[in-house]
């Protein structure tokens, strides 16, 4: 059965013009939505790009949604690929991200995304507090009907490497091992999920999502908010890489993968397989 599935065109380093042919693309495969991650000119200390109106997400958005108004865009909404050290927020002298500094930033991140036409925001920071900063502020600005994504249970994983490589979005130093959360604690996990939902989320994503289909499930069994997973670089990669050398049918290495997702409990599946499954279901 068919989940709603989103791609990431980002990926490839698209200019505007060819991210608005790419969304074309995938809503005439009837993919229903894109989730747009900025990979901007030049960085700065404050990630300053990721709240300026004219910024690369804000003019793909209005771009996108001109050309494909029926089609969904979901905002990334992160400091990460605007920082010139590339962690998620702001840094205080020590190099520890100041969490509360962040939510500022990411709150002013979140109302230019959506006065730019996203149809949705979906933090992917982890800082604490955030889900609650941004509904406020989305709300104070007349936007309280814009929803919330929030990637709930994010994990410091091994499987972000191809994504990070392609987008030079890497810490400078250090880890984000300080604000994303432990590989082996899945509890956490739920206790950040339930806590996001308390402050105004309207969907719970979990990223990874093959690694962690024991907490896709942990998740699905303690809410009743829809549910999305990140089907992330990593496990893409290893799938085409396997079936580039012959070693497994990639068709139905994707369509197990992506069904075992589904049955562990998501509603949506975010996952760089979409445009090749949509034309296989087709």
């Amino acid at each position: 059965k068919r989940a709603p599935i989103a791609s990431l065109p980002g990926i490839d380093h698209l200019s505007i013009d060819g991210a608005v042919e790419e969304a074309g693309i995938a809503q005439s495969l009837g993919i229903p939505a894109v989730l747009l991650f900025g990979l901007p000119a030049a960085k700065d200390e404050l990630g300053s790009g990721a709240y300026d109106d004219e910024g690369v997400i804000q003019l793909a958005t209005r771009a996108i949604k001109a050309a494909h108004p029926d089609l969904l865009v979901i905002a990334d909404l992160c400091l990460c690929e605007y920082t010139s050290h590339g962690h998620c927020g702001v840094l205080r002298a020590d190099g520890v991200v100041d969490n509360d500094q962040t939510l500022e930033l990411l709150a002013r991140t979140a109302v230019s995304q959506a006065e730019a036409g996203a149809d949705a925001v979906a933090p992917s920071d982890m800082m604490d507090g955030r889900v609650g900063a941004l509904r406020g502020a989305l709300d104070e600005h007349g936007l309280s009907e814009t929803p919330i994504i929030a990637y709930s249970a994010k994990f410091a994983s091994a499987f972000y490497g191809p994504f990070r490589e392609a987008a030079d979005s890497a810490p400078a130093f250090g880890d984000r091992r300080g604000y994303q959360m432990d590989p082996a604690n899945a509890r956490e996990a739920v206790k950040e999920a339930r806590l996001d939902e308390d402050e105004g989320a309207d969907v719970l994503m979990v990223k990874p999502a093959l690694p962690y289909l024991d907490v896709i499930r942990r998740i699905r069994d303690s809410t009743e908010l829809p549910i999305a997973a990140y089907n992330v670089s990593g496990e893409y990669a290893m799938i085409k890489a396997a079936a580039a050398q012959g070693l497994i049918d990639e068709r139905a290495a994707v369509l197990e993968a992506l069904t075992g997702i589904r049955r562990a409990g998501a509603d949506i599946v975010i996952t760089y397989h979409a445009k090749d499954v949509a034309t296989w279901l087709r």
